[in-house]
């Protein structure tokens, strides 16, 4: 880490699972201790990196339909190692959509591909998202901005609804089917898929406006370009 110009921690346990107790052990540790040892190297650095960005999650926002949250209405967080030689960013990052295999988006491209795509529960839960091409480029923005360092939203600026973003979805993919799930669905499923409803039935409303205050601009804001986007790359992904 000597010199270096920045770190990046991504690491971290997947939620996508069930919360037993032993899970919720490994989804923390996997993240804190993770951070305890990188912030130790860090302050015992001769020469300390520039910049210490790290992986955290826009769920810390509470459950909410009426209003969106940014890093200033939200809860605020950030790095607790101290390292007072490093700029530190907390970056709060929704869902990345990418077309790679066992992300989130083929799941859910999965689902609608086998008529499953269609609204969960209420569909008024709010998903919070951001598309792969725009999170590396914050990811390059906030480098380049010495200014900027705590907690900064990585998502985008315009969160959809559960119903809205399946209908976008199953539209670009070119199907009118897709069997909506009621919440009694959803949770039998979940036992059988090892995962949890939370995933899918918390509403997240999340907005970047530190970015955006910033001057972050943004390929993919909204969803149905995103999607047209992340469809076309997953065929011919797929088709490789």
């Amino acid at each position: 880490m000597e010199d270096a110009d920045a770190v990046i921690n991504l690491g971290g346990r997947s939620v996508n699972c069930r919360y037993t107790e032993a899970n919720r052990i490994a989804v923390k540790e996997s993240r804190t201790k993770t951070t305890a040892l990188l912030g130790r190297a860090i302050r015992q650095s001769a020469h300390p990196p520039r910049l210490w960005m790290n992986a955290s999650t826009a769920t810390i926002y509470r459950h909410i339909y009426d209003r969106p949250m940014d890093e200033e209405t939200g809860e605020i967080g950030g790095n607790e190692p101290d390292a007072p030689d490093t700029r530190k960013i907390a970056l709060r990052s929704a869902m990345v959509m990418s077309p790679d295999r066992g992300g989130v988006f083929d799941a859910l491209l999965r689902l609608v591909r086998f008529g499953l795509g269609g609204t969960a529960a209420s569909g008024r839960q709010f998903i919070s998202w951001i598309h792969d091409a725009d999170f590396l480029s914050a990811i390059e923005f906030l480098i380049a901005r010495d200014r900027l360092e705590g907690c900064v939203n990585l998502s985008s600026p315009n969160p959809v609804s559960n119903r809205e973003f399946m209908r976008t979805l199953r539209g670009v993919w070119g199907t009118r089917i897709g069997l909506p799930a009621a919440k009694w669905m959803l949770e039998v499923g979940a036992i059988f898929l090892r995962t949890e409803t939370e995933l899918v039935l918390k509403s997240r409303r999340v907005i970047p406006g530190r970015l955006i205050n910033a001057g972050f601009q943004f390929r993919f804001p909204d969803w149905p370009a995103a999607a047209q986007d992340l469809v076309a790359r997953w065929r011919a992904r797929d088709s490789t």
